[in-house]
């Protein structure tokens, strides 16, 4: 299937308009993510990778898909599937907005590349776009505390755990345990109706970190 030339960008230029949003002094969300992770681990109790699952807001759903063919009301799995590679591919230069902190230690360079196994599932009833992918680390790691944050930098793309069931832990020991966090944030809701109005906010450069996600998995 040949893939419309906007969409094989997508991606890209949505990023690449986030950074130049940074630079402004009014800077806030144009994207909007809820999120579930899955915390995959080995039987020796060592972390492996981290299962992300991403549901896009309805405005970037639409404008993703925009031009695709359905069939019986969707898209069929290998018509997402060129635009799920360009998604991932995209990722890699802004680390999957992703970032571990083992034992206090933060670790830049925690994760390979994605599995084969990503996906892009559209959902007819709410009409969103789901992002799959596994992040598998580069050495499976075992931490009394381990911090893995979501965010974007630039706060182009707001991230948010979903709030039913956000974060799992898979074959882990017993013993661990998981926690959330994300500061409360009333400006910019997590979900955006086409017809709503886009809340402005101040911000300046590196600002999403103040809105990260933040899962603490401790194994004592």
């Amino acid at each position: 299937m040949r893939v419309p030339m906007v969409h094989r960008y997508v991606f890209v230029l949505v990023l690449a308009g986030g950074l130049a949003a940074s630079a402004s002094a009014c800077a806030h969300p144009h994207v909007w993510v809820t999120m579930h992770s899955k915390f995959l681990y080995a039987p020796d109790g060592s972390l492996t990778g981290i299962r992300h699952k991403w549901t896009f807001d309805d405005m970037f759903s639409a404008f993703a898909t925009m031009g695709f063919p359905k069939v019986n009301g969707t898209f069929a799995p290998e018509t997402l599937k060129p635009l799920a590679k360009v998604n991932v591919e995209g990722l890699k230069d802004f680390d999957y907005f992703t970032y571990a902190t083992v034992d206090g230690k933060r670790d830049k360079d925690a994760f390979n590349e994605p599995l084969a196994d990503y996906r892009l599932d559209y959902d007819v009833k709410t009409t969103l776009l789901t992002l799959h992918f596994t992040l598998p680390l580069r050495q499976p790691v075992k931490a009394k505390t381990l911090k893995i944050e979501v965010y974007d930098p630039t706060f182009f793309i707001d991230f948010a755990m979903a709030k039913d069931d956000p974060v799992r832990l898979s074959g882990a020991p017993a013993r661990c345990k998981v926690a959330t966090e994300k500061p409360p944030d009333a400006n910019f809701p997590t979900t955006l109706k086409l017809d709503q109005a886009l809340v402005t906010s101040e911000a300046n450069v590196g600002m999403g970190a103040s809105f990260a996600n933040t899962m603490t998995v401790t194994c004592p």
